[in-house]
């Protein structure tokens, strides 16, 4: 039991680690740029935080969003449980900046 309770917290651990999130912001960003037309590759990016190693800035077109979106469900049962439930929270997110920009 206590084995298995360390997995999960070094994993948890390992699913915030600012490295970790940004190596699948990488991932995530390329296969979404892979998607796009050409004219939107350059719209899609992110940049991470030099003092808030956990804060990401997602600077993305909003033509751009829905491969973006693709791209994070096309990785997320890839991912750690900690870092899945991360980018599901970026997904409600830009969801939510979406719907604001509708209205």
């Amino acid at each position: 039991m206590l084995h298995g309770m360390s997995y999960g917290i070094t994993n948890l651990k390992e699913g915030l680690d600012p490295e970790n999130i940004a190596l699948w912001y990488n991932k995530i960003i390329g296969d979404a740029k892979e998607m796009a037309p050409p004219w939107l590759v350059d719209k899609i990016g992110v940049k991470q935080d030099p003092i808030l190693y956990l804060k990401f800035n997602l600077n993305i077109s909003k033509r751009a969003v829905r491969y973006l979106m693709i791209a994070i469900e096309n990785n997320l049962d890839e991912m750690p449980y900690t870092t899945r439930l991360y980018f599901l929270k970026v997904q409600e997110l830009v969801t939510q900046e979406m719907d604001k920009s509708l209205v």
